[in-house]
């Protein structure tokens, strides 16, 4: 036994044989906690470098979208906290108004046979503050199982107290400056949750419907309009066509009789119809459409409603009760009765407005609501990013956020919901109407507006609240403006232009340095995830399975700024692959004595001097990558310097080196522990557990309270070009004796003697040994008679004597085989080619194609050709 192999040390006490995430990261998580590892100090020197979390609801788990979030935020904290920052990630959670009271008003039916009308406004609160104080843990203990680096002692949720503190502060500020008002205004009115939404909360689907043509009046005076929306014609209370519409000039100033309720209305001229659609003449129902109320405005038309809020029919006798889609079909049938249906084109695909939790057709209807007027705030968010103050990455949804942010429409922010913010809106007994802020009271006799606001309004607060707004906190000194706010590009409309709008207004400052918008999640065959086709993953599983590292490490290779990404199974399996390699990897290291202690040497081997070089270009591109958000390509240098450089390469090398003993033993021990120390580092923001793991047991610090957590960020030390161009020459030799060592069946492990020329001259002469130790080379013997020739470069030759090391009969029936293949593929491309009528139709393409395997099976035929020349 060698002096070096009698100092191998026995790990199997500190470093089990393969990685167990179950046995792992429950313990680690727990002591970062415990030693307070991501807390953040609000006093110190440090630079501040801070994210908010976007709050999940309360009401949910975590999916894959949240799993990708919060992976990418804790990756830049955590690496800002090893550059020496002031690091925070901020957690928290949203009160999620309408999902949560959809929530508890299902499980009251359910289990007591109640609505929340039987218990009353104040009841029902605390039925979902219990409610919220039962889930909320499930979805905490959800982070902390993916490794959320997140300060625990900052938690914040919307509704608590001072944060509610804060929507009341917001909202007397901007009443008392004129910029929130009640108004009644077409709203996207929600039949099932049975409040109001805004834009951002309405999706668009392709519905089926149809599109009826019908006739109003009689003969000559008749009009006809078309509809897909038929049960709104109770409501109309005009005709419009466009004021140069010749055919309808005539009619102007005229009125004829809508169908069933006896009502005449008047045909009026407005800009807005556009001639060409249809027969160029629109029914207005002014209550139950955004543009037929803005005609409605204009000719001072009378706005009926004629469906409740369950989106029943209240007007006119025979329909009424009825609901609206009951309604539609109804009158359908009526109108054709009386032959007044001119057309009907069915099924007619059209956008149609549905609720995006509850998937409701959402009604457009008139309503007494709050508004945000947005002109002034949408201003100062625009501004924000075109001064710099604020960067987009990727730059080109700079043109998304401005195409909301310079086209929005005033803000509705009331909701017809009981869990919320109350509006802090107190009317008098005699109409009088007052704002009341933090600490003020009511005067006697006067009641609050029973309306809640909507959800986005209190978490557009978020970048400023938590940190204690209204209040000059030290936390908001030290923290505000945070540094980015990392989320999916779909989130923009909802969340980001809103805390953009509210940070601007009231901090004088916009809320983040930078806005990253990664993509989202689709599955393997590109499609994206959602509930009803079931092919999402639940990240909880994937966690369970595989381990948390392996979750984040897939995650984020697919992290590109603003294109969606894939998830698999399939992923989640490569991902946990490479922590095992990582861990055999480093286990490895230290069964060769690998070590941390003391300086590197300065006299150092070839494939040491070549492995540092590439470590410095590995630190340098990440850094690169990460500079931009480019979290995927950060990801792929990381895998390909760990997989390719340091396991395939380096360990590889490194065994004969420290088989052979004596000081490059040595220093190649050093610099074994150096490397895998730094990609510990490097690796550990994305996958903190395993690292952690193995890290302190390569250091042996973890009983003098050492963490990976708070160890330094590597720095590059420099490109060494002449260890990277000469390892690569190597390397170039070694595959190419390798790839002839199999075209001559050689086994992998055989051993032949051969005789290697020009390695001086490449500048490789002191790694022969190294180089016959890798590939199964002897030395020539005496009276060496080499049976193949290779040459390597213009420089290198390598001749082998592979008598005795092969089955010859074997080999030339293999390679007899291949010929023919390759001669009869060279005869068929020939032929194709020699064939003017095929060459005159075929496409370039193809005929390229065809040029390229033709040429393929000549140098194939030429290769196998001396093969077997060298057989005989």
């Amino acid at each position: 036994m060698t002096d070096e192999a009698k100092q191998t040390p026995d790990l199997e006490t500190h470093l089990p044989k393969t990685y167990a995430p179950v046995e792992v990261e429950a313990r680690r998580y727990e002591k970062w906690v415990a030693d307070g590892r991501f807390k953040a100090s609000d006093d110190s020197d440090r630079d501040p470098y801070a994210i908010v979390i976007p709050p999940p609801n309360v009401t949910g788990q975590l999916h894959l979208g949240h799993a990708l979030n919060h992976t990418l935020i804790d990756w830049m904290v955590r690496r800002e906290r090893m550059r020496g920052k002031e690091a925070l990630f901020l957690p928290g959670t949203d009160h999620a108004g309408i999902s949560t009271q959809n929530v508890v008003e299902r499980q009251l039916a359910d289990k007591e046979g109640l609505s929340r009308h039987d218990l009353g406004r104040e009841a029902f609160v605390a039925k979902a503050w219990e409610w919220k104080d039962t889930y909320h843990e499930r979805i905490t203990s959800q982070m902390k199982k993916i490794g959320d680096g997140v300060d625990w002692d900052r938690e914040r949720f919307t509704l608590d107290e001072g944060l509610s503190n804060a929507v009341q502060t917001m909202f007397k500020r901007m009443y008392d400056d004129g910029m929130i008002y009640r108004a009644e205004r077409i709203i996207n009115w929600c039949p099932r949750c049975m409040t109001a939404l805004s834009d951002a909360e309405v999706e668009h689907q392709d519905d089926a419907g149809e599109l009826v043509s019908m006739r109003y009046g009689e003969g000559d005076e008749s009009i006809v309009v078309a509809t897909t929306r038929l049960e709104t014609m109770l409501g109309d209370t005009a005709v419009a066509v466009h004021p140069d519409d010749e055919r309808y000039r005539h009619m102007l100033g005229t009125t004829v009789e809508v169908p069933f309720t006896g009502r005449r209305i008047p045909i009026v001229a407005d800009a807005h119809v556009d001639p060409e659609f249809g027969t160029g003449a629109v029914k207005v129902t002014p209550a139950h459409d955004p543009n037929d109320f803005a005609i409605g405005q204009r000719h001072d038309l009378e706005s009926i409603l004629i469906m409740d809020e369950r989106g029943v029919i209240t007007a006119h006798g025979p329909f009424q009760g009825l609901d609206r889609f009951e309604a539609r079909s109804a009158i359908a049938a009526a109108l054709r009765a009386e032959g007044r249906i001119v057309t009907e084109k069915r099924p007619y695909m059209h956008a149609v407005g549905h609720c995006e939790r509850c998937d409701t057709t959402v009604e457009p209807r008139l309503s007494l609501q709050w508004f945000v007027k947005v002109e002034r705030l949408a201003k100062l968010a625009g501004d924000a990013v075109r001064n710099g103050e604020t960067k987009i990455y990727p730059p080109e949804m700079e043109k998304r956020y401005f195409s909301w942010v310079d086209n929005l429409l005033d803000w509705c922010i009331s909701r017809q919901l009981w869990w919320g913010h109350r509006i802090p809106i107190w009317y008098g007994p005699n109409g009088e109407e007052i704002c009341v802020g933090p600490g003020e009271t009511a005067p006697e006799g006067y009641t609050q507006d029973p309306d809640v606001l909507d959800t986005w309004f209190s978490s557009g607060l978020w970048p400023f609240s938590t940190f204690g707004w209204p209040e000059e906190t030290p936390a908001l000194d030290k923290f505000y403006p945070t540094a980015a706010l990392i989320t999916g590009w779909d989130i923009i409309f909802f969340w980001v232009v809103r805390m953009m709008m509210f940070g601007t207004y009231a901090m004088g400052k916009a809320p983040f340095a930078e806005v990253v918008l990664h993509g989202l999640l689709r599955d393997k065959n590109g499609v994206k995830m959602s509930k009803t086709l079931g092919n999402g993953i639940d990240p909880l599983e994937v966690v369970d399975k595989y381990g948390a590292d392996a979750l984040r490490f897939m995650l984020a290779r697919e992290a590109n700024p603003g294109a969606d990404g894939i998830a698999s199974i399939e992923l989640a399996e490569v991902a946990r692959n490479f922590c095992n390699k990582l861990w055999n990897g480093t286990r490895f290291a230290l069964m060769s004595g690998a070590t941390v202690e003391g300086d590197l040497p300065s006299d150092l081997s070839l494939i040491d001097r070549w492995v540092l070089s590439r470590l410095s270009g590995t630190v340098a591109t990440v850094d690169a990558h990460l500079e931009q958000y480019e979290f995927a390509k950060a990801m792929d240098v990381l895998y390909h310097f760990a997989w390719d450089d340091v396991f395939d390469v380096y360990l590889e090398l490194t065994k004969p080196v420290l088989a052979a003993g004596g000081q490059a033993a040595e220093d190649t021990r050093r610099v074994l522990g150096h490397v895998f120390d730094q990609l510990l580092r490097l690796l550990h923001p994305v996958i903190p557990f395993v690292t952690e793991e193995l890290w302190l047991t390569l250091t042996g610090t973890e009983e003098q309270g050492d963490s990976l957590t708070v160890a330094a960020w590597p720095t590059p030390s420099g490109a060494d070009e002449e260890a990277e161009r000469l390892v690569a020459a190597m390397q170039h030799v070694v595959v190419e004796v390798r790839r002839f060592r199999s075209d001559q069946g050689v086994k992998p492990n055989q051993r032949v003697a051969a005789r290697i020329t020009g390695l001086d001259a490449a500048g490789l002469g002191d790694q022969e040994w190294l180089i016959r130790s890798f590939v199964k080379l002897d030395a020539e013997p005496e009276g060496f008679a080499p049976t193949a020739e290779l040459a390597v470069s213009g420089q290198v030759t390598v001749a082998l004597d592979t008598s005795g090391t092969i089955d010859v009969a074997a080999e030339r029936a293999r390679l007899d085989k291949a010929l023919k293949a390759a001669e009869k593929e060279l005869a068929g491309t020939t032929g194709k080619l020699g064939n003017e009528a095929f060459l005159a139709k075929a496409p370039d393409a193809v005929v390229d194609k065809i040029k390229a395997r033709k040429a393929t099976a000549e140098a194939d035929i030429a290769r196998i050709t001396a093969q077997l020349e060298r057989l005989a």
